[in-house]
This record gives C-alpha cells, sequence and structure tokens, in this order.
C-alpha cells in the first residue's frame, strides 16, 4: 500500500525512537506531525519538534511540529486538531512518548506513579479519543503504541512502569475490538532487544554492543502501516518478528556495533544498569 500523501501524527518525536518513526515514514511520503515537549534545545538532550520537522521535510516531505505534553489533555485535543487544519486527516497515529520509573513499589511514590500513568497509559488513551473520528474520517486507519506484551512474571521492580505499559498494550486491543468495523487497526509493537535512544544512554541500560538503532523500531512501524488495516489488529507485537515476517533475515545493518550482536531479551529480563535505580524518576528520552 503506497504511504504517499498519508499522514501521521507521532508523539515522542523529537529525537530517538520517535524520531527515527518520523524520518522513515518522511522517506515514504507520509505528511507527519511531529508532537512532543521541546521546542527550544534541552541542556542535556538532544533534538527539537523543529529539528525534526526540517529533516522530515529535507526528505521531500510536508511536516508539521506540534508542541504537546500528552500528560494534558487539551494539549493532546489542539495537537490533533492543528494536524487535521494543516494536512485534513489523520491516517495514522502512533504513541511513542514515554516515562521510565523501574523501582519496586515501596519505593515508588504516588506523583511517580501518577507520572507514568500520565505519559504512558492515559496519553494512550487521550491520543486514541482524539484521533479517532479523523481516522474514521479518512476511511479508517492504524493507531499504534510502543509497548509490550503482557507478561505477570515481569511486573517485580518495576510494577507501576508495567501497568502503564500494559495498559497502553490494553488500549490497543480495546480499541481494535471497539472498532473492527470502522477499518481501524490497533496494534503495540515493542523490541526484543535494547535500542539506542536518549533512554537507553542516560540509564546506562547496557552499552552499544547490546543495542541496535533506533532504525529498526521504524522500520517495523512502517511494516505494520504499510499493510491495509484489515490485515493485522488486536496484537502485541515484536520487532523483529514483524521485520522477519517482511524478509528480513539479516540484523547486522542495525546494530550500533557492527561487531556485535545485541542480546534479545523478554519481557522479564529487561537490561538493568546501576544508573536506572539511581536516576529512574526520568522522562524518556523519547520526549514525552
Amino acid at each position: 500500500m503506497s504511504l504517499e500523501g498519508k499522514v501521521a501524527l507521532i508523539t515522542g518525536a523529537s529525537r530517538g525512537i520517535g524520531r527515527a518513526i518520523a524520518l522513515r515514514l518522511a522517506k515514504e511520503g507520509v505528511r507527519v506531525a511531529v508532537a512532543a515537549k521541546t521546542v527550544t534545545p534541552h541542556p542535556t538532550l538532544p533534538g527539537t519538534i523543529g529539528e525534526t520537522v526540517a529533516e522530515c521535510e529535507a526528505l521531500g516531505t510536508e511536516a508539521l511540529a506540534v508542541r504537546m505534553n500528552v500528560r494534558n489533555d487539551d494539549d493532546v485535543a489542539a495537537g490533533v486538531a492543528d494536524t487535521v487544519a494543516r494536512f485534513g486527516r489523520i491516517d495514522f497515529a502512533i504513541h511513542n512518548a514515554g516515562a521510565l520509573w523501574w523501582k519496586p513499589i515501596a519505593d515508588t511514590p504516588i506523583r511517580r506513579f501518577d507520572m507514568v500513568m500520565d505519559v504512558n497509559v492515559r496519553g494512550a488513551h487521550s491520543l486514541a479519543i482524539h484521533t479517532l473520528p479523523h481516522l474514521k474520517a479518512a476511511g479508517g486507519g492504524h493507531f499504534l503504541v510502543m509497548s509490550p506484551p503482557v507478561v505477570l512474571e515481569a511486573l517485580p521492580g518495576k510494577t507501576a512502569y508495567l501497568i502503564s505499559k500494559y495498559g497502553m498494550t490494553m488500549v490497543a486491543m480495546g480499541l481494535a475490538a471497539e472498532h473492527k468495523n470502522d477499518n481501524i487497526a490497533a496494534n503495540a509493537l515493542w523490541p526484543e532487544t535494547a535500542v539506542e535512544s536518549s533512554a537507553t544512554i542516560h540509564f546506562k541500560l547496557g552499552d552499544p554492543s547490546m543495542w541496535y538503532k533506533a532504525d529498526i523500531v521504524a522500520d517495523a512501524t512502517y511494516e505494520i502501516i504499510r499493510q491495509p488495516p484489515s490485515a493485522r489488529t488486536g496484537q502485541a507485537l515484536l520487532v523483529m518478528d514483524v521485520l522477519r515476517e517482511a524478509g528480513v533475515s539479516d540484523f547486522k545493518p542495525y546494530r550500533c556495533d557492527p561487531n556485535s550482536e545485541p542480546p534479545v531479551f523478554t519481557v522479564t529480563n529487561i537490561p538493568r544498569a546501576g544508573g536506572v535505580e539511581k536516576a529512574g524518576g526520568k522522562i524518556h528520552g523519547d520526549d514525552a
């Protein structure tokens, strides 16, 4: 399915995985609404929404900078409205923005619990509410969240975070069931490996020998949304599985370290490093 002229709204697109998705879709002629909080350069994190827009436009497509704090429903509503005002439609809504807090329940104050809930699952729900009418008006489309399959054994040590992430997956599953007659596909997507981003760098989640480039998630996203919505919906998908189904057998080009194959993790053994416990309350590098 040609994506030329379609419109994607991507949260957390100022850097990391969100930026990679924006650029991958821009290469296919998708018009991109780049939504994130970072308007001016951050003192320690790379990227702004304006920079991602400029990169998309350099690839020959139209792009729009949308300042959006996904914790604020009014921001989400306004960003969706601005996207439709500029491009006339929305075909793909992708919730990539995220907040990270990997600590046990006893070390998770309510304000941190609220943070991951607001950014992750509430943000996904808000994006669904405000984009649904436009996905319907476009004759159908894709709603995609960056979250894992539900594995209860993974909860210890990161319960609040995974409640919020599993909630995102449930938003997608519910949307798929509720709108199966509207030609709207809703899926979750999650990498089996650590992926290079501001989050993995900031929280010291391994090193480049353990990471794939963000392009691997961007390519999997493209493979999902290039299919008609009826082809696949209501699934919690894994990045490498999606790419294998698309014919990819060599993952070496995605390596951050050309000489090292990143380990594949399940949801229950996500890599942990000392920096996580010390800095575990920050917003993702993939900007919320």
